[in-house]
């Protein structure tokens, strides 16, 4: 028992615990312990400096973080929402300097244990210089990425959890958290339920049928200018391009107009001529075939541009090959041309998907989602994006603009995730 105590207070005594001990008290107390009098003297006033400029604000905004309010007029919930969300961010790099502190302390300790010889300040600063400079380099780059795009995804993530409506917006009345009751009227409320599904499969649809689309249509092309047999080539890609080369917006609006059922030239000039006359704009299934097919145009160029420089570099030997063995065709399609095209575009071809299910653009500026459909807050030609834009900026339903926003996240980031996976090139990313 005495040997234990004593092996017990042998332990307690160690450098290595006794400084780890007085970072964890006080940041900087551990370098002083272990004479690196500089450093402990810079972490102590870093941490006094760090209480001081921001205890009231950390304390403001924790405390707005969780009641979001408790005077309303008087209280904005939005606003106590924003800085306590600052004040996780601010908090959060407080702590990694803490743990730094305290890792920092046991590692010189452990040195001087050891019998090693703290190194001096010129050594120190050539030694942050080789290790740490490139990480000090990117700290503002990351704090500026923290506050442009990490702070609004955590606020957005924020309002789906509240009752954040046109209804109940703030300084009027506060807010509160609500947890996942957003989400559950969306998946159980008649009128969220049925427009949900709706525009959710219309999604689907558009993303599958459209990116398709343009990519066989794409790749369909590039073989034919690919061939041997076609001359003139720099022509054909040139005007093949050109649809690339106009700004989309632009193309979009003329479409726009070309599809009007009433002076549109598509029902005026052509289809009259075999009596015909489509409500473009106004049917919702003949608007949602327009708005494929303007895709499909304006999407094309990319692809085959791309399969165009692919199948340039497939190995002219291996089509011989084929041909001696007595391959078709189809055989040298199927077997030779397409696995190494998809090769070398599979996940640019994925992005292509995940580009068209949140392609707002063409959605809004060819007829904003609609027509209207009766028993729906969302038109008949709106994607989730689409609706999420007229929840937010003409209806003022955040909360569930929100929660359809993390749906929608998740969504992509699944598909992405799971096809990136499945590409050899992804696979094969980290062998060299």
């Amino acid at each position: 028992m005495a040997n234990d105590q004593k092996e017990r207070k042998t332990g307690l005594s160690r450098p290595r615990n006794i400084a780890t001990l007085l970072s964890v008290m006080v940041p900087g107390l551990g370098q002083i312990y272990n004479r690196r009098f500089l450093k402990g003297i810079i972490l102590l006033l870093v941490a006094i400096s760090f209480l001081v400029t921001t205890w009231d604000y950390l304390d403001i905004g924790i405390w707005g973080l969780f009641t979001l309010g408790t005077i309303p007029h008087e209280h904005h919930s939005i606003q106590l929402l924003l800085q306590g969300l600052i004040s996780l961010i601010v908090l959060f790099f407080g702590i990694a300097i803490y743990i730094y502190n305290i890792r920092d302390a046991r590692k010189d300790a452990i040195a001087r244990e050891e019998g090693r010889i703290n190194p001096t300040l010129l050594k120190g600063m050539l030694d942050f210089y080789n290790g740490g400079f490139p990480y000090f380099m990117i700290i503002p780059g990351l704090i500026m990425l923290v506050f442009i795009v990490v702070l609004p995804l955590l606020f957005m993530l924020s309002l789906a959890f509240t009752d954040y409506n046109q209804y109940n917006a703030p300084p009027r009345n506060l807010l509160s958290w609500v947890g996942i009751d957003n989400f559950v009227d969306l998946l159980k409320m008649d009128i969220w339920k049925d427009t949900f599904f709706s525009v959710f499969t219309w999604t689907i649809v558009w993303t599958v049928v459209a990116t398709t689309l343009q990519i066989v249509l794409g790749f369909f092309l590039a073989l034919l200018v690919n061939d041997k047999r076609v001359k003139f080539k720099r022509t054909i890609r040139t005007v093949l391009i050109l649809p690339w080369a106009v700004p989309a917006f632009v193309s979009i609006l003329i479409f726009s107009a070309l599809f009007n059922p009433t002076f549109g030239a598509i029902n005026r000039d052509i289809l009259s001529q075999f009596e015909i006359m489509i409500p473009w704009l106004s049917d919702p299934f003949w608007a949602k075939v327009a708005l494929i097919t303007i895709q499909t145009w304006l999407g094309f160029p990319f692809v085959f541009a791309l399969f165009t420089g692919v199948l340039q570099s497939v190995p002219a030997d291996m089509y011989e090959a084929a041909d001696v063995d007595g391959g078709s065709r189809w055989q040298k399609l199927r077997h030779i041309t397409l696995p190494h095209v998809l090769y070398a575009t599979a996940p640019l071809l994925i992005m292509q998907y995940a580009g068209n299910f949140n392609n707002f653009n063409i959605i809004y500026l060819f007829n904003e989602g609609n027509p209207a459909v009766r028993g729906q807050n969302a038109g008949g030609t709106d994607i989730l994006i689409s609706w999420v834009y007229k929840l937010t900026f003409e209806t003022n339903n955040y909360n569930m603009a929100a929660a359809i926003t993390i749906i929608m996240g998740i969504i992509v980031m699944g598909f992405a995730f799971f096809q990136f996976r499945k590409t050899a090139a992804f696979k094969e990313e980290g062998r060299y």
